[in-house]
């Protein structure tokens, strides 16, 4: 579902922004494009250090969207510059091979968050 420009969005630098929605309005939280690690299955593992209020969404609600994007990668009409869109479900992991992957490669997290991806769709 990943498209080749999806990766090479991921080899910059930029804000990721991570929409969720429990019971009342919208919750957006950022990180950066260089947290992303993408799984063989195509699954997306977060470093968790704050996230709390993402967590009290998912816990109610699991969809999440996801924005990012690079300025340094040539979009559509041979514009430099795009982004994606990604839909899916989100969990917060605590323990797994996963989770202590990602804690050795992010000393700082205390949590993964791990999505499913549902949709992904090439914005610029």
């Amino acid at each position: 579902m990943l498209t080749e420009k999806f990766y090479e969005v991921l080899n910059h630098e930029g804000v990721v922004s991570i929409v969720s929605w429990g019971v009342d309005e919208a919750h957006v939280t950022c990180t950066w494009n260089s947290y992303l690690v993408v799984t063989a299955d195509e699954r997306i593992l977060i470093p968790a250090a704050g996230m709390n209020s993402t967590e009290k969404d998912v816990n109610q609600n699991d969809r999440v969207k996801l924005t990012l994007g690079a300025r340094e990668v040539m979009g559509y009409n041979n514009y430099l510059g795009t982004g994606f869109e990604i839909g899916g479900n989100a969990k917060f992991l605590t323990i797994g091979s996963e989770y202590d992957m990602m804690k050795d490669k992010y000393p700082f997290l205390n949590r993964v968050l791990e999505i499913t991806i549902t949709s992904a769709k090439q914005l610029l």
